[in-house]
């Protein structure tokens, strides 16, 4: 079941999001946000952008969510999305559901472009690897731009690029 998430489902989202914090550059986060804070964040989210959640068997295996690309009027028909899967839950195709249910939500609500922005790795290692970014090009992502070492995690340099997806069309 794919839903809405609630600030009720921040202590589970976290919980999902800290494996990623605390182990891997695919968030260049360092520390593990507090409950409060992260609750605050599903809270500020929701105001303008979706943020869902997959459920299977009432435990959530994985959230999707929006924000803003900038922050700058003329780039209201655009925003950036975010995935965290339960890193158990990988490979049942939880994040493609994530991503389909994500972008009807935003063709409903006139959105055309979606980024992402992901970690790359100069070169794989146990910390990060391109695999979000052929997730992303699978679902139909080209590769729009590359930032050269701007992320430094566990003790090396990652890369960052943005992936861009027109799901509209533009007309004046």
């Amino acid at each position: 079941m794919i839903r809405e998430a609630t600030v009720d489902d921040a202590e589970r989202l976290l919980e999902i999001y800290s494996y990623y914090v605390l182990n891997t550059a695919i968030s260049f986060e360092c520390d593990v946000p507090s409950l409060e804070e992260f609750r605050q964040r599903i809270e500020n989210t929701v105001k303008k952008y979706p943020y869902l959640v997959l459920e299977k068997d009432g435990i959530i295996r994985g959230y999707a969510y929006a924000g803003t690309f900038v922050n700058r009027t003329a780039y209201d028909r655009s925003c950036s999305l975010s995935i965290y899967l339960d890193h158990n839950e990988r490979g049942h195709g939880y994040g493609r559901l994530l991503y389909e249910a994500l972008e009807q939500e935003f063709k409903n609500r006139g959105y055309l472009n979606l980024y992402a922005f992901i970690g790359s790795p100069i070169t794989e290692d146990e910390h990060l690897t391109r695999n979000s970014e052929e997730f992303h090009r699978h679902l139909g992502f080209t590769k729009a731009g590359e930032f050269h070492k701007c992320g430094y995690k566990f003790g090396r340099w990652y890369n960052m690029i943005w992936m861009e997806k027109i799901i509209g069309e533009h007309t004046d």
